[in-house]
């Protein structure tokens, strides 16, 4: 095997792996806001989510950004633990549609050959100006990469008949009974943590099996492997990650690794089971007889090899769903005692609670997740305004001091979770996204900055009342009530601002007059507030330099409302479908 040739595996590797990635990327853009719909709608039982889980990674094509998806849910409190379960469920049983596909158009149908063709209405498509247009382009081009990378290996591969001392090495792996089942076994769980990619392993593992240089068992045994492969990916994606995280990715290897145990327990008879379902189902010999050989790629024991080993792949996970998905609850509990939550809650409460650590998934779903994370830094800002408001009202001064230093604290929140969203957003926007994404990403950006800027008002309120405090200045019992009055707009400002962003999410936005609303009622009670000061300064010779504190908290707080009223404008601008 020259080194060209083997440049030239690498290489057919590498386009049908881009090409997978690809119509991935291209099938979440086209049906993203679909698909996240789906998921929360279909999801009230385990059978639901099953099947729900199946759909979704069947048409993506990518059990990956199925799972990303779940855990962002499972964070938002739009899924439990146990309903996400049984999404990972169908999801391994959507892979399977990856085998199926690669083995009838990949090998039989060989649909290589319209490959190019088809590349040119890829490329018509992905010229257009309309965004859905574009992406079915991408979907189209990243189809067709994927068969043409695989058509590319499969010439590539040397055959092995041609060099007899080389076939028989091989071969010589498959001679110790077990202990060679659990050596592919092995082999198919290390290729996929290389590859990062259970489709590609599959892909690999076909061509191996067509080529005639491993039997079908070992096929087999190698598809055992990759299930436990992707697992140990999803694990170290998510060891850096949150709690949901982390028990999502434990579900998963739960679910897999006892399926690979009942099967090699039970090897010999699942596989018969599985030859007897390929040879009656699809009339061709069946794989797991004794002596059965493949010679001839092209022979009807090439096809039966191929339907086989796919098969075993299909009915491995379904098999292993209908065992488990009645014991979801079950898992869920156990994951749940395996990881426990944190033990200083107030820490969790101020970390990242909704964007996964590891790989993206594609920015479409990556975006969903950085909007969860908007919204959980909304309500935390909203905390810091109910700090201001008992600040105001302290008369004691080690209790006020606490409060200063919570308000200094959710400040410096504030800049680290601005921090940390825009570095996810900056991650995001490297991807190739769509134009409305790209939009959406903007807005995005623009309103953790106004919520950065709503921390450090709370940190200027402290300020004002340190201050005060210094100079042993009082607010009478009148000027308290208005501080709370404005106080008290503040918070239903801040619902209206938190309302909104939530039906963005939903894509429920549609006007934002209740902003505008809010705003008109802290202008007027500012302006009123401010006006009645400075007319009891002029008139009564109210004491100036409490006046001024007075003033400065309501000019603080009417400032909140301007960066309140900006959030909700960006999202008019980026959100609301015209």
């Amino acid at each position: 095997m020259g080194i060209l040739q083997i440049f030239t595996l690498l290489g057919a590797l590498g386009m049908f792996l881009y090409g997978m990635n690809l119509m991935s990327s291209g099938l979440q853009k086209a049906a993203g806001d679909r698909l996240r719909g789906f998921l929360s709608a279909m999801t009230s039982n385990p059978f639901k989510g099953v099947m729900t889980g199946l759909g979704i990674t069947t048409i993506i094509q990518s059990s990956s950004a199925t799972t990303v998806m779940v855990v962002s849910f499972v964070n938002a409190g739009l899924l439990t633990l146990a309903q996400a379960i049984g999404v990972i469920m169908g999801a391994n049983i959507g892979t399977t549609v990856t085998a199926w596909m690669v083995s009838w158009l990949g090998f039989k149908a060989d649909i290589s050959i319209l490959a190019v063709p088809m590349m040119l209405f890829g490329f018509l498509f992905s010229n257009s100006k309309k965004d859905q247009r574009k992406n079915i382009g991408e979907l189209i081009i990243g189809f067709s990469l994927l068969f043409l990378g695989l058509s590319f290996m499969k010439e590539s591969v040397p055959d092995l008949r041609e060099t007899p001392q080389v076939l028989e090495f091989v071969r010589n792996w498959s001679s110790y009974g077990f202990g060679s089942v659990l050596l592919f076994l092995a082999f198919g769980t290390i290729l996929t943590l290389v590859l990062q990619s259970s489709s590609a392993t599959m892909a690999i593992t076909l061509i191996m099996l067509s080529m005639g240089w491993i039997p079908f068992e070992m096929a087999c045994a190698m598809v055992l492997g990759e299930n436990i492969g992707t697992t140990i990916t999803a694990n170290i994606a998510a060891s850096v990650g949150n709690t949901f995280a982390k028990r999502a990715a434990l579900s998963h290897t739960i679910f897999n690794v006892f399926g690979v145990i009942w099967a090699l327990i039970l090897f010999k008879p699942f596989l018969r089971i599985v030859g007897i379902i390929t040879e009656n189902v699809f009339g061709v010999p069946n794989p797991a007889a004794e002596g059965f050989a493949v010679t001839d790629p092209n022979s009807p024991e090439g096809t039966a090899a191929l339907y086989g080993l796919s098969m075993l792949h299909t009915l491995f996970n379904l098999t292993n769903t209908l065992i488990l998905v009645w014991f979801t609850k079950s898992i869920a509990k156990a994951v749940s005692w395996i990881i426990k939550a944190p033990k200083n809650q107030e820490k969790e409460v101020f970390r990242l609670q909704y964007i996964s650590a590891g790989p993206l998934a594609t920015p479409e779903l990556s975006v969903e997740q950085a909007f969860e994370e908007i919204i959980n830094f909304a309500k935390i800002s909203k905390n810091g305004a109910d700090y201001a408001k008992n600040a105001i009202n302290e008369a004691d001064s080690d209790k006020f001091e606490e409060l200063r230093k919570k308000l200094v604290k959710y400040e410096e929140i504030s800049d680290r979770i601005e921090y940390e969203i825009a570095t996810f957003l900056n991650k995001v926007s490297a991807e190739e996204i769509s134009e409305s994404t790209s939009v959406k990403i903007k807005a995005m950006y623009k309103i953790i900055g106004e919520l950065e800027s709503l921390g450090d008002s709370g940190e200027t309120l402290s300020r004002i009342l340190s201050r005060k405090n210094i100079h042993k200045k009082e607010f009478d019992s009148e000027s308290i009530k208005n501080l709370n009055a404005m106080a008290d707009a503040v918070n239903a400002t801040y619902d209206v601002m938190i309302e909104n962003l939530i039906a963005a999410h939903k894509g429920e936005l549609v006007e934002i007059s209740n902003a505008y609303n809010a705003e008109d009622r802290l202008n007027t009670l500012r302006n009123n507030l401010r006006d009645s000061v400075i007319e009891n300064i002029d008139s009564k010779g109210d004491n100036y330099q409490a006046s001024v504190y007075f003033i400065d908290i309501i000019n603080t707080y009417e400032q909140m409302g301007d960066f309140m009223i900006n959030v909700s404008q960006d999202l008019e601008r980026a959100f609301v479908r015209k």
